[in-house]
């Protein structure tokens, strides 16, 4: 009698040793193997070239060396595919960049019979120091207090260093370029938003507490930060964390997925995650703060069996490789879980 072989797929995955820490843990390792894929990693120290062949390429490194050597294997193995474009993921390096895509799907995505709405805050790129210090160069349609963000998100703990800025003495320490974004009272929570293909799942975490006109008149310099969402342990354990939590109303999720799937086919992105706050001004709008691409899925309550299907999909399925599929799949809402050619008409290679 024969003996019966069963298909496997090879996964290899190219990430910084933090991101393999907290994403390649043993858990996905075993869920991936029972579906039939096996999760490599790729030696960034030896070519890529050398290395495989894979059937799917996952990635999250920021170096042109690796954007050469990854669109070079790409067109050795055309069949391979390639989670995501380096040059699509690029968008998501500027802070403005990243969120004028909300702006060219807001029309699209709202559809009749919606009662929410969504966009994103007012905000601004200083690019020179005296213009950065001098609120009457910057400020028309701006008021404190304002975030001050780093323009350039690379992955480093630098670039996610933050600043709520109350009064003009604290400018001082911000160093260009920087974005000035209007803080907009929110009630203190922040819905993040994982997609994984056509999967997706909002959660809530506390944020940054609302601050009235009166509070406002009293408050001097600036307060730094990196991300809100990551409380401290001490401040998870207050009773008023999980209250204020617990009486937040989340997003209406066809509202949600809405954005969700604009996003993915405006950006052509499988693997990303947005922040939303409620502004609580109209109290019926939703305003997109920040993207990220390949964001801490493990802290995502089952993220092991989301990530094996989203494999299994891409590797199997042509439609889930699609950006222009009109189905969007809401599988899973966890309140409170978890949780970064031819010439003329040349084809990226890393389109899949």
């Amino acid at each position: 009698m024969a003996e019966v072989t069963t298909t496997r797929f090879r996964v290899g995955y190219a990430l910084l040793l933090k991101k393999q820490r907290s994403f390649i843990q043993c858990s996905l390792v075993n869920s991936a193997r029972e579906r039939g894929i096996d999760l490599i990693r790729i030696d960034t120290d030896k070519p890529l070239a050398d290395q495989g062949p894979f059937d799917c390429v996952l990635h999250k490194l920021n170096c042109e060396e690796w954007r050469k050597q990854l669109k070079d294997y790409s067109i050795r193995n055309p069949s391979s595919i390639v989670i995501d474009s380096p040059d699509a993921i690029r968008r998501l390096h500027n802070r403005i960049s990243m969120l004028e895509v909300v702006s060219e799907i807001e029309a699209a995505e709202l559809k009749d019979g919606e009662s929410a709405s969504f966009g994103t805050p007012k905000q601004i790129v200083v690019h020179e120091q005296d213009k950065l210090k001098d609120p009457t160069w910057w400020s028309e349609g701006l008021k404190f207090p304002v975030i001050a963000k780093p323009l350039v998100v690379d992955g480093s703990i630098k670039s996610h260093k933050m600043s709520l800025i109350f009064s003009s003495e604290g400018l001082e320490q911000l160093k260009p370029p920087t974005v000035l974004q209007e803080f907009v009272n929110h009630g203190g929570v922040i819905f993040k938003v994982y997609v994984v293909g056509e999967y997706m799942k909002c959660v809530k975490r506390k944020s940054l507490a609302d601050i009235s006109d009166e509070k406002l008149g009293s408050l001097q310099g600036s307060f730094s930060f990196c991300q809100v969402s990551n409380m401290s342990s001490h401040v998870k354990n207050d009773e008023m964390y999980y209250k204020v939590l617990e009486d937040a109303e989340l997003p209406p999720m066809s509202l949600i997925t809405n954005i969700a799937r604009g996003l993915r086919r405006a950006m052509k992105l499988h693997l990303l995650n947005f922040d939303v706050i409620r502004d609580t001004r109209v109290g019926n709008r939703y305003l997109v703060v920040d993207i990220n691409y390949f964001p801490g899925y493990a802290k995502m309550p089952g993220y092991e069996s989301v990530l094996s299907d989203f494999f299994w999909d891409v590797l199997t399925k042509e439609e889930a490789r699609s950006f222009d599929n009109q189905k969007e799949a809401v599988k899973s809402v966890d309140n409170t879980g978890g949780g970064e050619d031819e010439k003329g008409d040349e084809q990226d290679p890393f389109q899949v």
